[in-house]
C-alpha cells in the first residue's frame, strides 16, 4: 500500500484520538519546548482538521510527522505514533511489530506500561467509583504530576466524580509516568477499589 500524503495522515491519526488524549495533545503542542513555538491562540478549542494544518504550517511537511509522532507519545498514545509513521512510510503494521519485537523482547508499544494500561482501560469505574482524591492529589502534586493550580481547581469543586473528570484531563497531559504515580497512590489510597477491578478484570 502506497504511503498517504503526511498532511492527511496527521489528520486521520488526531481524528481517531478520544476527546481526552486530543486536548492533552493540544496542550503538549502548545507547551513544547524548542522553536517554532506554536501560539496559544492557534491550538486552543480548535478542530483535529485545524490543528493539523497548524503543524503543517509551522513544522512544514517534512518535520510535522515527527512532531506529531513525538507529541503522541508523549501523551502516551504510542500505538497512534507507530500507525502514523507507518502510514507515510509505507511500512506495514506487521513489520512494525516485528522489529519492536526484534528491540524489545516483546510487541508491547514502547514506553508503555501496565500500571498506564489499568489507569485508561478502567476510566469509568475509577471516575465513578474512587471518593479519596484529596491524598491522590497530595501525591500527584508532591511528584509534580499535577501543578499546584490544578490541584486547587480540582478541590474546588465538591463531587468527586468532577474532580476525577478533571485529574484524568492533567493525567492525559502528564502521559504515562503521571498515570504510573496515579496508579501507586489508587494502590495505597484505595487499595480494595483496586483489588476489585483487577480481579474483575
Amino acid at each position: 500500500m502506497p504511503p498517504k500524503s503526511r498532511k492527511t495522515a496527521i489528520k486521520e491519526a488526531l481524528a481517531d484520538l478520544p476527546k481526552d488524549d486530543f486536548e492533552a495533545f493540544c496542550h503538549a503542542l502548545r507547551d513544547r519546548p524548542g522553536e517554532p513555538k506554536v501560539p496559544y491562540n492557534k491550538v486552543e478549542g480548535k478542530s483535529f482538521l485545524v490543528i493539523a494544518d497548524v503543524l503543517v504550517a509551522a513544522f512544514t511537511e517534512a518535520r510535522a510527522i515527527e512532531v506529531t509522532a513525538e507529541l503522541l507519545e508523549e501523551i502516551c498514545c504510542e500505538g497512534h505514533a507507530v500507525m502514523l509513521r507507518d502510514k507515510t512510510s509505507g511500512r506495514s503494521s506487521q513489520a512494525s511489530s516485528s522489529n519492536s519485537a526484534a528491540a524489545g523482547g516483546n510487541t508491547a508499544v514502547r514506553g508503555r506500561s501496565a500500571e498506564a494500561d489499568f489507569v485508561d482501560e478502567h476510566r469509568t469505574a475509577l471516575v465513578d467509583r474512587v471518593n479519596s482524591v484529596a491524598p491522590i492529589l497530595d501525591d500527584l502534586l508532591a511528584e509534580g504530576v499535577v501543578s499546584q493550580a490544578i490541584n486547587d481547581e480540582i478541590l474546588d469543586i465538591t463531587n468527586s466524580r468532577p474532580q476525577m473528570r478533571k485529574l484524568y484531563s492533567a493525567l492525559n497531559a502528564a502521559g504515562c509516568e503521571g498515570k504510573e504515580v496515579f496508579y501507586k497512590s489508587l494502590q495505597k489510597h484505595e487499595k480494595y477499589l483496586i483489588k476489585d477491578l483487577l480481579n474483575n478484570h
